[in-house]
């Protein structure tokens, strides 16, 4: 698939098909990713990919201490305060999607249930998280945001589809533990992989964009 073309049709995936993608296939993506641009050729990019009875055994996990209650604590703390006119964006999206799926996306109860979703990999029969060194500065979270676009752009040209997941990074120290991962290292990202279910109707749903004009300055 052309590169301008899996940009423009890369989409945020939330139902798959159960059936695996080869490692021979995951591999490839990662190696593809793997020419990201990054400060200084530092690469600070590590994957874990878990599958299988692993990945159900930490969905289970997650759940659980999402129906705990405990607190979420990220390595990348959540935002808290939005300017207004990305607030207005965020807002706009909860309505399109509250209303596509028939229900207040923006409830308590909804909110809760789209967590367990997350956490459940939305039925992706893969995830793959993303690490690099804790003592790393923006910069390096920068690259690794650009590591995990090339990911999805390379899995999108093999017709697989994506999701990006800040959720799956809320215990990240439960995360790292379940996967022998040091306390030394940072969980930047989660993203679930595998066969889009097009057919489901909540794949059905595009978000907008900000007309270019509005965020483009010309300066001759």
């Amino acid at each position: 698939m052309e590169a301008v073309e899996c940009i423009k049709t890369r989409m945020s995936i939330r139902k798959f098909k159960p059936g695996l993608v080869p490692n021979s296939v995951l591999t490839e993506i990662i190696n593809t990713a793997q020419r990201s641009p990054s400060y200084k050729n530092s690469q600070p990019w590590e994957v874990v990919v878990v599958s299988g009875k692993k990945k159900e055994e930490l969905s289970a996990l997650l759940v659980r201490l999402l129906e705990e209650g405990k607190t979420p604590a990220p390595d990348i703390p959540e935002a808290v305060s939005w300017p207004p006119d990305i607030a207005d964006r965020i807002n706009e999206l909860m309505k399109k999607r509250s209303a596509l799926m028939g229900v207040d996306l923006n409830s308590p109860e909804m909110k809760k249930k789209s967590k367990a979703a997350n956490f459940r990999f939305y039925g992706a029969p893969h995830g793959i998280f993303i690490f690099q060194d804790a003592s790393l500065n923006e910069w390096s979270i920068f690259d690794a945001g650009l590591f995990a676009q090339s990911l999805m752009l390379a899995a999108r040209a093999h017709g697989i589809g994506t999701v990006p997941q800040a959720f799956l990074t809320d215990y990240s120290h439960e995360v790292k533990q379940f996967l022998g991962i040091p306390e030394s290292k940072r969980l930047v990202l989660g993203i679930s992989i595998g066969y889009p279910d097009m057919e489901n109707p909540i794949n059905t749903f595009r978000t907008s964009r900000v007309e270019t004009e509005k965020i483009l300055r010309w300066v001759e």
